[in-house]
């Protein structure tokens, strides 16, 4: 199915989604609706299945509607909890050549960073203007994509939150990557989406951090002195790759390999964390903020 926009002239012009792309999506809601079949079946809740698996209720919400990419060893485990007798299994040899089509839905000045940090290992995140991506529930995720000027179309929104919600994959896996984030104190009293959405993101924070192998951590806005003056970035370790930095604003975007610059944004990324609040004190933070409405 493919967007409808207007011409110069006033006539309608209908754009298409690359074919592989829907195929893709198709793929992951098939999966995601045997998954909760086979739940039903059992008699299983969403909470109660992923607490068997070792995930969240979240996670397993976002597999059965289709938005976010189930890992191969999370179909392997429901096949034998479940009783599907292969059916989940079976499909786990797909998801990998699938995963990669599905990188498509991101915008192209994109896309070089995901090629990167689907083989992470490790990555540093530091945020000014909004939650980090890998972050984001997808209320939040759909609220901002709502909110771009020029708007995006509904088809538009709906590919770029499920497309967001996949990269979230890499915190499910295990091992598990090393991972933290910096997170400037005025996003967290930034409320975009209205108060409900932004309760829900809040707490998703909290979750993550209090999560083993992942730091949290909020640059108070009362510090007199700032080391990330100059935006905000990214550090991210490939596998057996050397570190890179990405930076991007509006839709420019460039990844940093030169060691010099990525050793000095290394740097500056280890004063950002001196600066923050510790791991306790920012969890305590966003309770506050929480506790505040």
């Amino acid at each position: 199915m493919g967007a409808v926009r207007k011409s110069e002239s006033g006539e309608d012009i209908r754009t298409e989604l690359p074919e592989d792309l829907g195929e893709v999506s198709d793929f992951f809601r098939a999966i995601g609706k045997q998954i909760k079949l086979l739940r039903e079946r059992a008699g299983l809740t969403q909470k109660e299945l992923g607490e068997l698996v070792g995930y969240g209720e979240r996670l397993i919400s976002s597999v059965e509607r289709g938005v976010r990419t189930p890992q191969p060893e999370l179909l392997v485990a429901l096949d034998k909890l479940l009783n599907a007798g292969g059916l989940l299994a079976i499909a786990a040899d797909d998801v990998k050549s699938a995963r990669n089509k599905a990188r498509l839905r991101h915008p192209a000045w994109f896309q070089g960073y995901v090629s990167l940090e689907v083989d992470s290992i490790e990555t540093h995140d530091f945020a000014t203007l909004d939650i980090p991506g890998l972050l984001q529930t997808e209320g939040h995720a759909r609220a901002v994509y709502a909110m771009r000027q020029p708007a995006l179309t509904e088809e538009m929104i709906e590919t770029r939150v499920a497309a967001r919600m996949a990269r979230q994959e890499i915190l499910t896996r295990w091992p598990r990557g090393m991972s933290s984030w910096v997170i400037d104190e005025s996003v967290l009293r930034r409320p975009l989406g209205g108060w409900d959405v932004h309760a829900a993101q809040l707490r998703h924070l909290l979750e993550v951090g209090r999560t083993r192998g992942m730091v949290v951590q909020v640059l108070p806005l009362d510090r007199s002195e700032h080391a990330g003056m100059g935006g905000p970035f990214i550090l991210i370790s490939p596998k057996g790759r050397p570190q890179h930095a990405y930076i991007e604003v509006q839709t420019s975007s460039r990844l940093i390999s030169d060691p010099d610059e990525v050793r000095i944004m290394n740097a500056r990324y280890n004063v950002l964390r001196a600066q923050a609040y510790s791991p306790e004190e920012s969890l305590a933070l966003i309770e506050k903020i929480l506790g505040e409405r």
